[in-house]
């Protein structure tokens, strides 16, 4: 089993470490992770510069390779064949902090576990729910590994076993294994935003704008990722790229939208 393993916190993260130790027990991992922080940068790609990939001596001595690009870059680089690895599933994260509900369209955790898709193999994205302080990485502990373990689990389940076109997006509650309340499969919540736009002045007079700044909120649903991480559990949320909304055409074909190339005539 070959699993490529990435996420967007970088190469430097704790929670990639945890997850490249817990799914080395099950098979062959290749590291490739951006060289900083990329959190938030969805599916974005880098094009019209080069990609640059250094090895990277990693915490415990593991080697990993670090790539001034994207979440999405680092999956595309190794199926492309840079370093003769043909992947059989993505795994990206974990992440520092949760992507429930519509986080997950920002998420470039996320987006690296889509790719998958786009390479032919299966993706999981993994994240913890870490309680802090908005913007601010600063827990005190941070509970990795019962999710890491799980999350090796569920990859060698995956393999055979998910069906083509998904991947499955995991988020953990932050406590110890023996505080957790088991695992189940949920639908994305919905999220509700709180953002101001705030004005910021630097010592130099030049004015900038601060439009990230509130924890979002979430509705209250049964069956949501939301309500298993509160509940204490391990969510595992089955997400795919179709977006064509079905329902909806039928009705825009009402709209007779090719008589609008001519409404002006």
């Amino acid at each position: 089993m070959r699993i490529v393993l990435t996420n967007d916190d970088g190469i430097d993260a704790a929670g990639l470490l945890a997850a490249r130790k817990a799914l080395e027990e099950i098979g062959e991992v290749l590291t490739v992770a951006p060289d900083r922080n990329r959190s938030g940068v969805g599916r974005s790609i880098t094009f019209g510069t080069p990609l640059h990939v250094e090895e990277r001596e990693m915490a415990d001595g593991g080697i990993g390779y670090a790539c001034t690009g994207t979440p999405v870059d680092c999956v595309r680089l190794v199926a492309l064949g840079l370093m003769d690895f043909s992947p059989d599933i993505v795994v990206s994260g974990i992440n520092h902090g949760e992507n429930l509900g519509d986080d997950i369209t920002y998420s470039g955790t996320v987006a690296a576990a889509f790719e998958g898709i786009v390479v032919g193999v299966p993706g999981i994205a993994v994240s913890l729910a870490v309680e802090r302080p908005w913007h601010h990485h600063d827990e005190a502990e941070y509970n990795f590994e019962p999710v890491a373990r799980f999350a090796a689990h569920l990859a060698k389940t995956s393999i055979n076993r998910l069906p083509a076109g998904r991947i499955l997006t995991v988020n953990a509650p932050n406590v110890p294994a023996s505080e957790l309340k088991g695992a189940r499969i949920t639908r994305l919540g919905r999220r509700f935003y709180t953002d101001e736009l705030i004005e910021v002045r630097s010592a130099e007079g030049r004015v900038g704008y601060d439009i990230y700044n509130n924890p979002p909120g979430r509705h209250e649903e049964e069956g949501t990722d939301f309500a298993a991480v509160e509940n204490g559990e391990i969510s595992v949320t089955p997400v795919h790229l179709k977006l064509t909304d079905e329902a909806g055409l039928e009705e825009l074909e009402s709209w007779d939208v090719k008589s609008l190339l001519w409404k002006d005539k």
